[in-house]
Parts: C-alpha cells; structure tokens; sequence
C-alpha cells in the first residue's frame, strides 16, 4: 500500500483538497483526504473517508511535492486510425472540402494494416498517455486499433462506425459489423460497440439496425456525428447542398431518400435513435431545441472544438451546451484535424470559448462525464474508493490558489506524469 501526497488533490467529484493525499493497494484506490501535517481540513474534506490514517509499518508514503493528482483524462472521441494523416490535411473553409481532402488521402493508402498505418496508431497511442489520457472512445471504419490499443495501457471502446447512405440490406451489414468485432477480440479494458457515421451518410434503415443492435444491451454506449456543419444543416432540412452533390458523384445516392425537413437531432430523435447511452458528437450546429432534446434523453454531448476549427465546421456554442444541462465530454478528434492529442489542449480551447463556464465543469467533462459515457463509470473519470489508481501529478506553481483554473490553462506533456 502506498500512500501519495501532494499539495493538491483534484479528485473530480468534489472540490480540490488542498494537502491531499490518496492512497494505493493493488492498483486501486482505498482511502483520499487531506494529508500529514498540523493543519485543518480543507475545502473538499467532506467525504466519509477524508480521514487522516496513520500507515502501517511496512507500507510506504510518497511526497509528490508542488504537483496536483487528478484521475487520468477521457479522450471520448478520436480516430486512432487516421494518425497517419497527421499534417496531411490542410484547414478548410468548408466541412465538404475538408472531407473531400479527407476521402481522397484514405484511397491512397487502402490497406489499413499497412506498416506506415500501423506505426502511426502506436506514435497516436504513446502520445496520448504521455499527455495524460487514460481512457478513449475511438472510431474506427476497419478495427484495426483493437490490437495495438491491447498491448497498450490505455483503456478504450472502440466503435465500430458503419458508412451506407443507400443500404439495401442494412441488418446484414450490422450483423457483419458484429462478426467482425467478434472476430477481432475483445477484453474488459478494450470493448467494442457500433457508430453510425452521420445522417447524411447513413440510410434511415440502418440507422433503424444499429440502434435494434445496440438495445440488446441496455448499458451499451454508441456514437454518431450530429449537427457538425452548416451543410449537414442544409441536407438534412432541404435535401440540398454540398452533401447532395457529393453522394450524387460517389454514386450512393437514394432517390427514395425522403428529406426529414427538420434539424438532425430532431430527424434521429423521430427515428428513436437518441436515448442516454448516445455520444453524439460535436454539435457545432445544435440550436436551443435540439440541445433541450439530447439533456430530456440524458446523451452525452462530445465536444471537440480544435477539430472544429481546422475542418471549417465552426465554433461550438459551448456555453450553450452547459447551460442546457447537457453531460458534455470532451474529445481531440483525429490527428488528421487536430494539431495532437492533448487533451489539457483542447480544455485550454474550450476554455478561451467558453470562459463563463466554470473550470471545476470543464474538468469535469475531460474526466468524469467521458468515463461514465463510454461504460468505464465504474473504473475511471475521479479519484474514489475502489477505482483505478491511474492517476496523474501535474506540476503547480507554487500559491496556485485556484488549481482547477490552472489546469484549463493548457498543460504540456513535460507538466505531467503517471504516479500509477
């Protein structure tokens, strides 16, 4: 058993304590308080097991010094198997450019086990733990991610995300989405569930498939792209627009498509798709209503507003997304979008956009709120009795009064490490 103290403890479901400690048995954590010395109990010693305990003989004590211990961050939507894109891509004015970029760098490397592939996915792994993130939800078209995130620390639920605006057969193909998983493997640290791409490339059927798939399991967490651009907008209430000239071009266009005349949250609230295990992502779109409909359905809104930036989809409307009551993780996106994987990056983002929301909530969304949305609640997101001591200390400079708001100020890799 060990026992860590350091000069503030975050642990995420209560306030900061400062001269914290947390203590370690068996890569668990059994007891968080306020640590040695001759002072009082701090803000956030309210807990039952706040306690000062003395240690046994044999069991050890480590003073972290000037550092902050928080839970590792959740990385609740990325694209591990796009790393190989990284700097390829240039920012655009528009989201459909952007994917057109996107599309035509994908069909120069068709094989998706290809070693350049391959290499880049571990580098995208390795620089997610170093930046401190235990815990991520990543999309992938081919699974190739589920071996490499395996031999990795890292925690995972990979989603399997199904692309076919005209799907004849679409309970066929979710079926072989689900072969495949289980082909690939799975253990209780990488899990695997099923994505829908978004409503402008996923049939209605199929959609319909998915969500009949992911309702055999009621505790089952599944994703989509929502309201990420104006041009999604557009398609979905017109049928018109960028996405249409696109789907005619590819060839996958449905002329027994019917135009839902309405917003993409309300066109899969209609559908039945939203309920309390949906991450939907982005929402840079998303008007008072539709926000109103995903906190009613208690989804978790996943915001990645760097991505946003870069891909031309516009600036989330964070504050909005706080106001309404909304759970709000936090998400990079691909290294195909966003600079890298730091995740104390995108809170420094979200910051700057968003600064009339509290830090202590932000956090939040970084840790907690992306733990409890990918199934991993139990495990992961705050520092309790009985979850993974994977932990961080972050460096603080010396009378950091408010650590929260230090920590949403952008932390580097060299400003952290893994104490377990």
């Amino acid at each position: 058993m060990i026992r860590y103290h350091a000069s503030w403890l975050v642990p995420i479901d209560d306030p900061p304590i400062r001269d914290g400690r947390v203590t370690v048995d068996d890569g668990r954590i059994v007891a968080r308080g306020v640590g040695v010395g001759d002072r009082s109990p701090e803000v956030g010693d309210r807990s039952p097991y706040n306690k000062r305990r003395p240690l046994p003989d044999h069991d050890q004590e480590i003073d972290l010094g000037e550092v902050a211990i928080l839970p590792g961050l959740v990385n609740a939507h990325t694209h591990l198997e796009l790393s190989y894109l990284r700097d390829q891509i240039p920012p655009a004015s528009q989201f459909v450019e952007w994917i057109r970029r996107l599309m035509a760098a994908r069909r120069a490397r068709p094989d998706p086990e290809a070693p350049e592939i391959l290499d880049a996915i571990d580098r995208a792994i390795a620089e997610a733990i170093a930046c401190g993130t235990a815990l991520v939800g990543d999309v992938s078209n081919t699974l190739v991610t589920i071996p490499r995130l395996m031999q990795s620390p890292l925690a995972a639920l990979v989603f399997y995300e199904l692309i076919r605006f005209n799907a004849p057969d679409p309970d066929r193909l979710v079926e072989a989405a689900q072969a495949d998983i289980h082909a690939r493997g799975t253990n209780d640290r990488v899990r695997a569930s099923l994505s829908a791409h978004a409503p402008y490339s996923v049939a209605p059927a199929l959609f319909r498939a998915i969500k009949g798939a992911v309702d055999r399991d009621p505790a089952t967490p599944y994703s989509v792209h929502l309201a990420e651009s104006p041009e999604e907008i557009e398609f979905i209430e017109r049928g018109t627009g960028p996405w249409r000239v696109l789907l005619e071009e590819l060839g996958v266009w449905d002329r027994a498509w019917i135009v839902p005349k309405v917003s993409p949250v309300q066109y899969l609230d209609s559908a039945g798709f939203i309920d309390r295990n949906l991450l939907a992502v982005h929402g840079v779109q998303m008007k008072p209503d539709d926000l109103a409909t995903l906190a009613a359905h208690g989804a978790t809104l996943v915001a990645c507003p760097r991505s946003n930036g870069h891909t031309g989809a516009g600036a989330p409307p964070l504050a909005d997304f706080y106001d309404a009551g909304i759970h709000v993780a936090v998400g990079t996106d691909s290294l195909a979008s966003a600079p890298d994987l730091n995740l104390f990056a995108e809170l420094a983002t979200m910051r700057a956009l968003a600064p009339t929301v509290m830090a202590a909530s932000l956090l939040d969304s970084a840790t907690r709120q992306g733990a409890r949305a990918l199934g991993f609640g139990a495990d992961y997101g705050t520092i309790a009795v009985g979850k993974r001591a994977r932990l961080l200390a972050v460096s603080v400079p010396p009378g950091t009064d408010d650590v929260e708001e230090y920590l949403v100020g952008g932390i580097g890799p060299t400003e952290l490490r893994w104490i377990e």
